[in-house]
């Protein structure tokens, strides 16, 4: 289950154009003490989502930061 993030956690949206050419976006995710997933950002390029996980993790709170993939999103 993915929620939005709880108010005052930071969600960071990059832009994405249409094109097919762009390279695949990743996102950030947080795991609680709880098992509850949430998400953080997405659409950011691979080293940026890295450097952001990063930026959280290293603040020393309990929860589970990682990136992965950026599903696929429909066409509007």
């Amino acid at each position: 289950m993915v929620a939005d993030p709880p108010e005052g956690e930071p969600l960071r949206l990059a832009a994405m154009t249409a094109s097919e050419s762009n390279p695949p976006t990743w996102r950030v995710m947080r795991q609680d003490d709880n098992g509850n997933r949430y998400l953080v950002a997405r659409e950011l390029p691979k080293d940026e989502a890295e450097r952001f996980a990063a930026e959280l993790e290293a603040r020393g709170h309990k929860q589970l930061y990682w990136t992965e993939l950026d599903p696929p999103r429909a066409a509007d």
